[in-house]
């Protein structure tokens, strides 16, 4: 018969002292001490009771914070948990499934801050510099050609006048025995270093219309206006429109000394540069703008913790009985039948473990936003955590208001912790 040693309290509270002791000073400490620093204003002798929590639901950086975080807790999550059971669910199978977790997995090894330059460096706006702009103006441009000369304009007190949607018209109509002359400037001198010279277009005998297209500007000064001077740059592939009765009648395009040639359906119309000719070159969107920068920074996050989720999930995965599967294909079920009806209920367990982890880390985001968002845009980026560590610590200071953030982050990620403990209970018993 074993004998059962006797209890000693003492020698098991030796053992769970230290920890006590650092569960204390780390943990129960900090929130005791939150709590009563929130009751006091900036300096902390003055007592305010609840008037900084007050200040929080009427502050507008704090509101912002607060909507944006529940964007965070109910966005990122749920794409992450998407995502991970996509993954592993299509990675199952595959023989290279292993490598592809393993890549999509990575971003878990790279530091918040790490990942916060990376991404800030992906959504530049120049798109020389940014990829994600890269990438978008690359498509953009295949499908929507450049214009060929951006930004350029009239000459002041010349013939052509600005109409409607950018495009410019001449004031005249034209003669076919007398070339168009259609100067331009504005066009910036690194434009113009490949550009041929540009040539006085002559009569073109069979009464069709001609003209010449160019930068009346010589370098160094001088030369006569509206004349088409020694050394003065072409502008090639501008379209010329022929307009009578704002019907176009006829079109043609400059050649490599500026030179356009119309046919005898145009003498007597007006000309006209079409807009097309003039919009700026295409830079992309603007993902750390105000109305993209919360996305985008979610976009980054999910980057870095699908993978996370894919993981747990894949690992439940492999537990389940592979004889309920292939009973519901035996029963006639396709695979999507499969995966809503056996797979996902089988894994809701592992989904909720996921889910329920993500939102108390989003609830807790700081570094991502701090670093990607600019300073003029930060604002409209804002959490709870950067807006504890702003009124904390950034300009005029207030550590009974960021006190009082902290109370509320910790209001807020307790009942998803409690849910999450009750939800670990009930596995145990079963």
């Amino acid at each position: 018969m074993a004998v059962v040693p006797p209890s000693r309290p003492w020698l098991a509270a030796c053992f769970l002292l230290p920890a006590l002791v650092l569960l204390g000073a780390l943990v129960v400490y900090p929130i005791v001490y939150s709590v009563y620093r929130s009751l006091f204003d900036a300096s902390g002798t003055g007592f305010v009771g609840l008037g900084n929590y007050a200040e929080l639901f009427t502050d507008d950086d704090t509101l912002t914070a607060i909507k944006n975080n529940t964007i965070w807790v109910i966005v990122a999550p749920t794409v992450c948990t998407a995502l991970g059971l996509i993954f592993a669910v299509l990675t199952e199978r595959v023989r290279w499934g292993t490598a592809f977790k393993l890549i999509v997995f990575m971003p878990m090894a790279i530091s918040m801050l790490a990942a916060g330059i990376i991404f800030r460096l992906v959504y530049e706006q120049d798109p020389d510099r940014g990829v994600a702009n890269a990438v978008w103006v690359g498509i953009h441009d295949t499908f929507n050609e450049a214009s060929a000369w951006p930004g350029a304009r009239p000459r002041p007190n010349g013939d052509l006048e600005k109409t409607g949607g950018g495009a410019y018209t001449t004031g005249s109509a034209v003669d076919a025995a007398d070339p168009a002359n259609l100067p331009l400037v504005g066009v910036p001198p690194q434009d113009l270093t490949d550009a041929a010279e540009a040539s006085p277009a002559r009569p073109a005998g069979d009464g069709g219309v001609t003209g010449t297209v160019w930068v009346d500007f010589a370098k160094g000064g001088g030369g006569e206006p509206n004349v088409v001077d020694p050394g003065e740059k072409a502008l090639a592939g501008v379209v010329v429109e022929a307009v009578r009765d704002g019907r176009v009648v006829a079109t043609a395009t400059t050649g490599e000394d500026g030179v356009f040639t119309l046919p005898a359906e145009a003498d007597g119309a007006h000309l006209r540069l079409p807009a097309s000719n003039f919009t700026e070159a295409y830079n992309g969107v603007n993902w750390l703008g105000p109305s993209l920068i919360t996305p985008a920074i979610i976009a980054s996050y999910v980057w870095m913790w699908a993978g996370f989720a894919m993981v747990l999930i894949a690992a439940g995965l492999a537990g389940v009985p592979r004889e309920l599967l292939e009973a519901a294909r035996v029963d006639g079920a396709n695979e999507w039948q499969v995966f809503r009806r056996v797979t996902v209920p089988v894994l809701a367990p592992v989904l909720a473990v996921v889910l329920v982890t993500l939102m108390i880390n989003v609830l807790k985001i700081f570094d991502l936003v701090y670093i990607i968002a600019p300073g003029a845009t930060q604002s409209d980026a804002n959490v709870l955590a950067l807006q504890l560590y702003l009124s904390s610590f950034g300009t005029g200071a207030d550590q009974g208001v960021g006190s009082a953030i902290a109370v509320l982050l910790l209001l807020l990620v307790v009942p998803v912790m409690v849910f999450n403990i009750r939800r670990l209970r009930r596995e145990g018993r079963r």
